[in-house]
Parts: structure tokens; C-alpha cells; sequence
């Protein structure tokens, strides 16, 4: 099967108004709410951009839901300037993400589940909506459409995931073989799902447990029969319990990790209501866990955090080892030390003691998810890179890289290393998706015969490319480690043999002249170079244009009116990583000057991404 096992579609991102039509309860713990407005269909913005009408392709596509704070009439929403929304920062916006159930374009009406829980504000936004009554909703941003190909489908969520399910069930395709795993809080949260030939539904009723207290779904998913065949896996629900879940197919069921798509819908956390409303939860007194994550700024916490991930700390605690003995054994640590740093990570709110055991707190949790620990432990991606920002000091005195100063290796030394290369490039490719679809799509593209990529998400986009343009033919220029892994990466991830071998890979440099080109794309690949470099990649670009070819540019750059501290922080990584930064859009037209091209055409692509079109 292909990497990608579910394909997906990029929408614009879109803010609309619409009101409430009805109000139904469909199980004592399930309202629905239904909206409508002439905003499901398309319309014209405040600042007269024409937005599409809704969509909705995938079964779990979610929505954001934007609420007024508690006390206020009005939300707090974003401006669409320029093509994108601004979001505001103070106060930022108040939103929840919740599933589309249905979605009627003909009637203009739209379904949002809400399960029924103690505090929260969109719940009791539901519980009290009536007719009449106004919500703005953004998005879908994307959709993603079911699998195919496999001989049967395994799908396992609690209450959060219902409303999904419950849509993936009246869209499977009649022949589809599927076991379905849902657990409810009580017998009367059942729903009748009209029966299906090869679908076989299991309900798992806590009865009076606390939801994502017991592991019952994984206890049902472990104890099932196991159908023969290729199987794809749909998990969702409290994030510890997919966790597991997941932990249990990849491990105990051998199941490949492209073959699962999970989704940790909310972490269970204590929720302090405010003093007048007890359905509300207080904003000034609720942190978010990961707000309290990213905070621990202070020296010793962000090197005790990696110390953790480093030892593995979380993993055991998360697998039932939980004392200071059994911890010191599976870790390798002394166990007289390890106590004292076990105390320490109570102490700022990672772990929780019971007796003589750990457990992971809410902020604690973090400490177990995959792209948390890849700027965590030592041989991560996002970590290894990171490590630049020790020669800080250096890189702001004299204006140079200073990775090698620290590690030993330069930034194209660590790119040779191949578990490096490796997991970068995947990483780069997880969600290309958003920015290759749609820019197939650009009619910039239209006619083009030979296209030359270079990207660290290439094979993403010569998927994309190879599939909207049926006589392109796709070069990939890349250094030999990042060659290997495209080829290997290749054909699991385009499953169809007659784009393959319209794709080819050319081990060289983004220095060098390539063959004679309709069009040459750059994505993401100026800002790894000062401006000099930048300036020759251009120059070489336009070098490999045939008559009337295009040098096709997409590169982020930094807004400095609309300030940012990740935008900020990128700056400062692309400086001590390659001394370069992140350019302003004046910087990164004055490099396309200096080499000789004039900017013919601009569009927008995806998510605000601006496509350049560069002639000499």
C-alpha cells in the first residue's frame, strides 16, 4: 500500500457565520445541533474576497468552533488580510475543533455533535443553544478521504468519536468488512447504526467509570478475533487510551504505523469552573496543559523535560511501571538518584504520586507523544537542529553558523548522516499534502511538460504533479543520502507504476545546472542558504530553463507587523543553523533581483502559501 493510505483534499480556510435552525438530543449524552446560513454557500468577504462554499469529503473532517468568552456577547475572530486570517494573540481567540456530522449543501444545513460531560464550553454552549442563536465556524482546512484497498477496516473510538463513526458508517461502501469498538458511559447511549452486511459494531458501557479511566477499549480490541487480511485502523478518543491502542496493534498485532490513523480527541484534566456559572470553565484559572508545556522556560526544567525523554521515563510509567525500583531497573538509572529526580518531576508538574507509584500528570502526558520527543530526545530531528541555539551568543557576535562549533558537524555534514536525513525528510513529507495538492492544481502549471523539483517534500509533490498532469514528467534533484531515501520512498508512497516511471532522481546539487526544464519548483530551500547562496540557486535555476520556462518559487517569509515568536524563533534557528534567517518579503525580492529575475506573477496556494513566478 501506498504511504499515504488516505488521500487527502486541501480546502481554503474559510470563517462563516450561520445560526441555529434546531436542537435535538439523540442519546441522553449526545445533543445535535443544527446550523444554517446562506455562508454554507459561497459569499463575499468584508474585504471583497470570494470564499467557496463548504465541503466536507471525509468523515472526520473537523471544524473550529469560535465562542465568546464567559461574560461577553461577541467572540473574539480573526481578520482576513492579504489572502490569510490574522489571528489575534491578546485576547486569542476562545475555539474548540468538533467533527462535522452532516453536511446538506443543497438545504444549506450543517450537524455538529456535542457529548454531554461536566464543564466546557462548547458543551454548554449546546445545552443551551436555541434557534436563532449565532456561531462562526472555520474550516474544514482539509479532508480526508477513507482508504481503499484494504481487506477489512478496524474502528475503535469512546463518545468524542461518535459523531465520526457514525458518519464513516453511512458512508463505507456496501462491500466494506469493518469491526467497530465504541465505548459509551451508559446502556442509553447506544444508537441503533442501521445494520451492514460484514460490519459488525461491539459496544464497551463504563457504568458509572470515568471516561478514559479504565483501558476497556483496549481491553475489547485485545480480546477480539482478528479477521485475515490486509487491515487499516481508525482510533480516536482520549489520547492515553489511543496511545495504548495504537502501542497494541504496532507491538503485540504487528500492525505497519502507516496503517493506522489516530487521533487523540482530549486529555483528561481537572477543569476549574467559574465561582457563578458551574457549566463554565474559568479562563484565568484553567491552564492548558500544553500552555504550561511550552512555559517551562527555566533552566533546569527544559533539561530535566529532555533528561526524562532521554531515560524514558514517561514510556515506563505509561506501560504500569510506576516505582522507584522497577523505574531505576527498566531505565538504568541509580535508584537513590532516581528518586531525587522522580521528586523533582512532581515538583513542576509532570509526574503525580500515589502511594509508592508515579503517574503521568495532564502536562505529563506530553512526555509520551511522538512529536513531542522528537525535540526531546537526543537522536531527534527537531533536537539535533535545536542543539544550534547553544552557540547563540557566537551566531549574534559574529553573524555566522555555529552548529559545527557545538556538535562537530555542520548542517550538511548532519544531512549525510542518514538516520538524520532519513527521519527529516519524512518528517518534511508528513503533511505536504496541504501545499502539493493544491499547488498541482495552480493554472501556472497548465501545459507544463518537464518539471524539476527541489524540496524535502519532492516525492509528495511529483505525486501530486504526476497525477494532475498526465504528460509531465517529474525531476527530483537531491545530495546522495536524501536520493536514497526518495527512492525507497518512491514506491510506497505512489502506488500507481505509470506516474513511477514518470519520476526520476538526479543525484546533484541545488548549485548546479539541470537538464533543459518547463518549469524548475523551489520550495522551503532559500531560507537554508545566506544570501549569496540563495542568489546562485536562482541564478542556476534560470540557467536550466528551456524557451518561455518558469522558475516557480515558494518561500515563506516574515511578517514583521504581525509578530510572532515562532516565526521569531525560525529566524534565530535558520541563523545559528546556516547563518542565513528568515527573510522579509523585501529581503527575499531583493535576492531575486540580485540574480537577475523579476517576479511576473504572484498567487496564493493552500494555506497562504505565496507562489512566485520568476522570469529572467
Amino acid at each position: 500500500m501506498p504511504r499515504h493510505a488516505r488521500p487527502t483534499v486541501v480546502h481554503t480556510i474559510v470563517l462563516r457565520e450561520l445560526e441555529v435552525a434546531r436542537v435535538v438530543d439523540i442519546t441522553p449524552g449526545l445533543r445535535r445541533v443544527t446550523l444554517t446560513g446562506d455562508q454554507l454557500g459561497s459569499f463575499t468577504g468584508s474585504d471583497d474576497t470570494i470564499f467557496p462554499e463548504f465541503a466536507s469529503e471525509g468523515f472526520d473532517d473537523n471544524v473550529r468552533l469560535i465562542f465568546p468568552y464567559p461574560g461577553e456577547s461577541e467572540p473574539v475572530l480573526p481578520v482576513h488580510k492579504d489572502g490569510k486570517y490574522r489571528w489575534p494573540a491578546a485576547p486569542p481567540a476562545l475555539w474548540r475543533v468538533y467533527t462535522v456530522r452532516r453536511h446538506d449543501a443543497q438545504a444549506r444545513e450543517l450537524d455538529i455533535d456535542f457529548v454531554k460531560h461536566g464543564v466546557g464550553v462548547a458543551t454548554t454552549w449546546a445545552y443551551r443553544a436555541n434557534p436563532g442563536d449565532r456561531l462562526h465556524v472555520g474550516g474544514p482546512s482539509t479532508s480526508t478521504r477513507w482508504p481503499e484497498g484494504y481487506d477489512w477496516y478496524l474502528v475503535v473510538g469512546d463518545d468524542t468519536a461518535i459523531p465520526a463513526i457514525g458518519r464513516l458508517l453511512g458512508e463505507l461502501p456496501d462491500e466494506a468488512q469493518a469491526d467497530v469498538y465504541i465505548e459509551v458511559a451508559e446502556e442509553s447511549h447506544r444508537i441503533d447504526f442501521p445494520a451492514r452486511p460484514g460490519v459488525e459494531v461491539t459496544w464497551v458501557v463504563r457504568d458509572g467509570l470515568a471516561a478514559g479511566s479504565r483501558p476497556l477499549l483496549l481491553q475489547a480490541v485485545r480480546e477480539a478475533r482478528w479477521r485475515e487480511g490486509s487491515m487499516f485502523a481508525w482510533l480516536a478518543g482520549e489520547q492515553s487510551v489511543v496511545r495504548d491502542l495504537r502501542r497494541h496493534l504496532i507491538e503485540e498485532r504487528g500492525v505497519d504505523r502507516s496503517d493506522i490513523d489516530f487521533t487523540g480527541y482530549w486529555r483528561r484534566a481537572e477543569v476549574v469552573a467559574l465561582d457563578d456559572d458551574p457549566a463554565m470553565p474559568d479562563p484565568e484559572r484553567n491552564d492548558e496543559a500544553f500552555g504550561k508545556f511550552h512555559e517551562m522556560s527555566e533552566l533546569l526544567p527544559p533539561l530535566a523535560i529532555r533528561a526524562a525523554a532521554n531515560l524514558g521515563i514517561a514510556d515506563c510509567i505509561s506501560r504500569g511501571v510506576r516505582t522507584i525500583p522497577a523505574l531505576a531497573l527498566h531505565t538504568g538509572a541509580n535508584e537513590r538518584s532516581l528518586a531525587k529526580f522522580l521528586r523533582y518531576l512532581q515538583a513542576i508538574g509532570l509526574l503525580e504520586q500515589e502511594g509508592d507509584e508515579y503517574r503521568l500528570s495532564e502536562t505529563g502526558e506530553f512526555l509520551t507523544d511522538e512529536s513531542a520527543l522528537d525535540h526531546l530526545v537526543s537522536g531527534g530531528v527537531e533536537f539535533r537542529m535545536s542543539q544550534a541555539f547553544y552557540g547563540l551568543e557566537a551566531a549574534v557576535r559574529h553573524d555566522h553558523p555555529v552548529l559545527e562549533s557545538v556538535t562537530g558537524k555542520d548542517w550538511d555534514a548532519l544531512r549525510s548522516d542518514a538516520t538524520f536525513e532519513n527521519k527529516h525528510l519524512e518528517n518534511r513529507s508528513r503533511f505536504a499534502q496541504v501545499l502539493a495538492e493544491p499547488l498541482a492544481k495552480s493554472p501556472v502549471l497548465e501545459g507544463v511538460g518537464k518539471m524539476v523539483v527541489h524540496a524535502d517534500s519532492a516525492v509528495v509533490h511529483a505525486d501530486y504533479l504526476t497525477a494532475g498532469h498526465l504528460e509531465a514528467t517529474v525531476t527530483i534533484v537531491a545530495l546522495p543520502t536524501a536520493a536514497d531515501w526518495f527512492r525507497r520512498d518512491i514506491p510506497m508512497s505512489i502506488a500507481d507504476a505509470t506516474r513511477r516511471d514518470r519520476i526520476r532522481i538526479v543525484e546533484q546539487s541545488v548549485f548546479e545546472k539541470t537538464e533543459s526544464a518547463d518549469a524548475v519548483l523551489i520550495i522551503d530551500t532559500l531560507g537554508q542558504h545566506r544570501d549569496a547562496e540563495a542568489k546562485l540557486i536562482l541564478q542556476r535555476a534560470a540557467a536550466s530553463l528551456g524557451p518561455g520556462g518558469r522558475v516557480l518559487l515558494v518561500e515563506d517569509t516574515f511578517d514583521l507587523d504581525e509578530l510572532d515568536e515562532h516565526d521569531a524563533e525560525l529566524d534565530i534557528l535558520r541563523l545559528t543553523l546556516h547563518g542565513s534567517g528568515y527573510r522579509t518579503e523585501d529581503e527575499l525580492e531583493a535576492v531575486i533581483a540580485d540574480a537577475g529575475l523579476k517576479v511576473i506573477a504572484t498567487s496564493l496556494v493552500g494555506w497562504g502559501n505565496t507562489l512566485r513566478v520568476l522570469a529572467p
